[in-house]
């Protein structure tokens, strides 16, 4: 019996993995890969995430400061505090995140009032640039300024995201590189996400559609999360040391283009395999031979390629060797 169940399980571990190494050579063959990669293309990706990354510095910046204030008042620490303490930073790069992120106290009431147009102005302008997006992604007619109400509800929800994330990674972000925090965020990031695609779609996109989407980009920016803390304090310090004050502004938005770019790209991936399984229900899979040989195919081109490096590489070192013979 003993030996009956040590079989069963042997069989289930190598089932498991023959399964595992199907559904990665079946999403990762080259033809879904290059969909995927003309769908970033056609978002013009790299364009697109920088502008999102634009227009989300001067919304982010002032709502932090201002949610900074308001968590000094309750007892916690401000939003540059917060930056520091998240991400170790030391010497000028500490310096130049207080300057930035901790506001002046003799502030009138005419520059409060400005500030908050421009708030207003800067998070509806950031909401249409993130609908624009799902407009895009999703191949929907653009509403515009049409769509004004549901980007005021979606800034709403984004304050209260961007406040649950904080205080996840104040309570959990002291482990090695903030892992559990972002794993804990991921999840409240799948949500957020997939609820905004919704309504920043005006209901236009479906909850099942989005779904991979919501997926693909709360595991990417809980990756993009963990590989921050390793390059964002060296970041922060030298564009400090060489820009000063300034510098902590280029270092957001350097680290925001990346989080915008992760974005962007779950989109045309999230898009991509919400189509593909669409084709799978209907029974359009392709069939495992056919996964099979385009694999051996770009295997074999692979290697071809290689052997002809390799044969350039070694003429040119017979020719190099030659004068000295």
């Amino acid at each position: 019996m003993c030996g009956a169940g040590a079989g069963w399980e042997g069989w289930d571990v190598g089932t498991n993995r023959e399964r595992a190494v199907r559904a990665l050579t079946f999403w990762l063959r080259p033809v879904f890969a290059l969909r995927v990669v003309n769908r970033f293309q056609r978002l013009v990706g790299f364009d697109r995430s920088m502008a999102l990354a634009s227009s989300a510095l001067s919304a982010v910046v002032p709502l932090s400061i201002l949610s900074g204030i308001l968590l000094k008042h309750i007892g916690y620490p401000d939003t540059a505090q917060r930056i520091i303490d998240r991400y170790h930073l030391t010497g000028g790069g500490a310096q130049a995140v207080s300057y930035v992120f901790s506001p002046s106290s003799d502030t009138g009431a005419g520059a409060s009032i400005f500030g908050g147009v421009f708030l207003l102005v800067s998070v509806l302008s950031f909401s249409r640039a993130v609908q624009r997006l799902f407009e895009q992604a999703w191949e929907l007619p653009p509403l515009s300024v049409r769509n004004t109400l549901n980007g005021l509800l979606w800034a709403i929800a984004l304050i209260i995201y961007l406040a649950l994330g904080s205080w996840v990674f104040a309570v959990l972000g002291g482990g090695p590189l903030g892992v559990l925090a972002a794993g804990v965020q991921a999840p409240l990031t799948g949500l957020f996400l997939l609820w905004s695609g919704r309504i920043l779609s005006a209901k236009r996109t479906t909850w099942r559609g989005l779904a991979p989407f919501a997926a693909v980009a709360a595991i990417a920016e809980a990756a993009y999360s963990v590989a921050t803390t390793v390059y964002l304090p060296h970041l922060f310090s030298t564009s400090a040391d060489r820009y000063g004050a300034i510098g902590a502004v280029f270092a957001m938005l350097s680290a925001l283009f990346g989080m915008m770019l992760v974005l962007v790209a779950a989109a045309a991936t999230g898009r991509e395999v919400g189509d593909e399984l669409e084709r799978i229900a209907r029974g359009e899979r392709p069939a495992d031979d056919e996964v099979r040989q385009e694999w051996h195919k770009v295997i074999a081109e692979a290697k071809l390629r290689w052997e002809a490096a390799r044969g350039q590489w070694a003429r040119r070192r017979r020719r190099a060797g030659s004068p000295g013979e």
